[in-house]
């Protein structure tokens, strides 16, 4: 267990805004975790557990313990003649376990692509894209918990995933610290390429294959979000709204080209980032934070911005949605003070 007093923040998260914590602190191990939390440091100072920093916004120092884990480790569980179960450390990058996957011809996470952050971190937050969400590959997830040191191993079910969201986002936040995730892959091949125009742009590149899905989608990506290591940012800043289908039939009347999804008979979602850009805040900066000019959904660090100055944009684009649609958008970025 490494312990830092003072350290910048600005390596640990993606937007790359220069502010300091009291106290860093990374643990290798279960044992070390638990190491930490007997150590009586939690009965003085707050604390905030990180994974990549894709999803936080820093708005002044931290005045507490930021906790990391490097926890390490891709191993293999159980197999049959359809599926593998593997079990990943919470400390592993995300994407790397994703090229992992793909180079063992697993199918299932190649969707999940260059998705920024870190294992652990991907199960408290349900990350997804192109139409696959990682709780449809999660069978256990495990944690220790922050009262009492003791190892809980939640089932699928027990975690509560919905949009962005688990049960430790919801009541069981800041209880509990995930330390691994089990993972079920597909050893068939199975493909998922319905979302929007997939399946085409993976054909431009060659064959169906698990190593061309993937190539595809961080071409995607790549062509879309901003490098964060050139222009600080969190990739999406604000979840998609999913609006009461009267609201959206009402808007459609009104905007007949606006893009949707269908989410239940009462539910419609609207891309966050149409609403953004018909706002007209595609591209425009406001002292060192700006909206991305190629995709309004994020909100980028132009060069020594403060996290004020970025929530502030932020906040600015909620209201004039709010103004235009009626729809509230709802961060997807945490925002720490």
């Amino acid at each position: 267990m490494q312990v830092f007093e003072n350290i910048s923040l600005k390596k640990y998260h993606t937007f790359g805004i220069d502010v300091k914590a009291r106290y860093f602190v990374e643990y290798a191990s279960v044992d070390e975790l638990k190491s930490f939390l007997e150590s009586g440091m939690l009965s003085e100072n707050k604390m905030l557990h990180i994974g990549g920093g894709s999803n936080l916004l820093f708005l002044k120092d931290y005045d507490g313990i930021i906790l990391h884990s490097v926890i390490k480790g891709i191993e293999p569980v159980s197999s049959d003649n359809d599926s593998v179960t593997v079990k990943v450390g919470s400390g592993v990058v995300w994407d790397d376990f994703v090229q992992f996957c793909v180079d063992n011809n697993w199918y299932g996470a190649e969707n999940l692509s260059l998705i920024p952050g870190e294992t652990g971190a991907s199960a408290v937050q349900n990350i997804g894209a192109y139409g696959v969400e990682v709780k449809d590959l999660i069978e256990t997830v495990y944690a220790v918990e922050i009262a009492t040191g003791n190892e809980v191993v939640f089932s699928n079910a027990d975690c509560e995933y919905g949009y962005r969201e688990s049960v430790f986002k919801g009541c069981l936040k800041g209880k509990f610290i995930v330390t691994s995730v089990v993972f079920k892959l597909s050893l068939l091949p199975e493909f998922k390429l319905t979302y929007q125009h997939l399946e085409a742009e993976v054909l431009k590149n060659g064959n169906i294959t698990l190593q061309n899905v993937r190539n595809t989608i961080i071409a995607v990506r790549q062509s879309k979000l901003p490098d964060p290591e050139v222009l600080g940012n969190a990739g999406s800043f604000f979840m998609n709204p999913v609006v009461p289908k009267k609201h959206f039939l009402e808007l459609q009347a009104k905007y007949p080209e606006m893009p949707h999804y269908y989410v239940s008979e009462t539910e419609e979602k609207i891309p966050a980032g149409w609403l953004i850009d018909r706002c007209g805040w595609k591209g425009r900066r406001i002292g060192n934070a700006a909206v991305h000019d190629k995709q309004a959904l994020v909100i980028v660090n132009c060069g020594g911005a403060s996290g004020y100055e970025i929530a502030g944009l932020s906040e600015q684009i909620r209201e004039s949605v709010r103004a235009q649609f009626g729809v509230e958008l709802v961060p997807e970025v945490n925002f720490i003070s």
